[in-house]
């Protein structure tokens, strides 16, 4: 379903995201690599938005399952002149060796996963980032205030068909079942936008 949505909408999606890159989330992309260094993944890199804001002393993989999203990343890692590997993986099932990364960031991706793609996701991150290493997601969720909450249930049709998202997907209560601590969440935009961070035992 995503992959097909994103091949659809991968030529215009920086367009359509936009006024909410520019007010959102630029602001807080430097948020998810802060103090990071070494071997980073990029779960669910699409068009390459993070680029600007990796650290240099980090040496980033950005994997996605999209092709179409990956040529618009491969164009961006040109014109910025970045060092950046982009792969065509499944989160699922990326086929790197365990304890490979560092660390690993997915901005937005497990919006986009489905509940019944959520564990197998955080496993299999847990798996190729080395004990001790941190997985740093950034997601939305319905905020608590009741007129912002019923403009997003609005929107959320639309979300949905444009980009394969929800704002429902309640990540963090999948990380303990994947052999995850947490160690920090809070909000980064108003109450909708959190991140989670977790931590690989050991």
């Amino acid at each position: 379903m995503a992959q097909k949505v994103y091949r659809s909408i991968a030529r215009f999606y920086d367009l359509l995201d936009l006024p909410f890159e520019s007010r959102r989330y630029a602001p807080i992309r430097p948020e998810m690599f802060a103090g990071l260094s070494g071997r980073v993944l990029d779960a669910g890199v699409g068009t390459g938005r993070n680029m600007p804001f990796y650290p240099p002393e980090t040496r980033v993989t950005g994997i996605d399952l999209s092709p179409a999203m990956l040529v618009r990343a491969t164009a961006r890692r040109d014109r910025l002149a970045r060092d950046v590997e982009l792969l065509e993986r499944d989160v699922c099932d990326s086929g790197f060796a365990d304890d490979h990364f560092d660390a690993a960031v997915a901005t937005f991706l497990f919006c986009v996963l489905d509940d019944a793609l959520q564990l197998p996701a955080l496993t299999e991150l847990a798996r190729i980032v080395r004990p001790g290493g941190e997985i740093r997601m950034l997601e939305y969720v319905y905020s608590k205030n009741p007129r912002k909450r019923f403009v997003m249930r609005l929107w959320a049709p639309w979300v949905r068909l444009v980009y394969g998202a929800a704002f429902d997907r309640r990540t963090e209560r999948y990380v303990p079942q994947a052999g995850l601590d947490i160690v920090a969440h809070r909000f980064l935009y108003e109450d909708i936008i959190k991140l989670i961070v977790a931590r690989v035992p050991g």
